[in-house]
């Protein structure tokens, strides 16, 4: 019976210690790359939904249903992954430093929330040091929050579908990746 018992309890603590603990995703240190982040509050809907406004590009590298090799590290298991194109767009991509209206830490140039995904942005490519707000709900406290613009780049952007290279459940309609972000198997 305690045999048993113990077996049941071990059981219970192996279960329960994979509860909450994602592993496809990383807190930052401070050795790592700034822009990569705890992305375990990221707000994947799976929806494929996509700012109002937003051009599809008219002649992307990759098109829609085309595989690419992710070369970014924004998340763990992001660098290396392979990738379906869910979508392409031309605009402005924007690295942004806010602090998320559900309260915590300052985010440091997050990659990426595009033109179309800040308030009142306009069709004129906004400056590094601009205060915007932003639209964007990619992540937990980040729509209606206050930001800085870090860098801005006019590219073409992609929603992908992928499988972290760390395992875990396959990351559907990630935005955004940007072209250089993408190589060819």
């Amino acid at each position: 019976m305690k045999k048993q018992l113990f077996i049941l309890g071990a059981s219970v603590i192996i279960g329960l210690s994979g509860c909450g603990n994602d592993s496809s995703y990383e807190k930052p240190s401070a050795e790592k790359n700034e822009s990569m982040h705890d992305h375990s509050e990221m707000n994947h809907s799976n929806s494929g939904e996509v700012p109002k406004g937003l051009k599809q590009a008219e002649n992307p590298t990759y098109k829609v249903g085309d595989k690419a090799v992710i070369k970014a590290d924004h998340m763990k298991g992001m660098n290396g992954a392979e990738a379906t194109i869910v979508g392409a767009y031309d605009t402005t991509a924007y690295t942004v430093s806010y602090t998320p209206k559900t309260g915590g830490k300052k985010v440091k140039n997050h990659k990426w929330v595009i033109q179309e995904e800040i308030k009142d942005a306009g069709n004129e490519q906004l400056k590094p040091g601009s205060e915007v707000t932003l639209e964007a709900d990619h992540m937990t406290g980040m729509k209606g929050a206050k930001a800085t613009i870090d860098s801005a780049e006019k590219t073409t952007v992609y929603m992908v579908d992928y499988k972290p290279t760390t395992g875990g459940e396959k990351v559907k309609n990630h935005k955004w990746v940007t072209e250089s972000e993408l190589s060819t198997k």
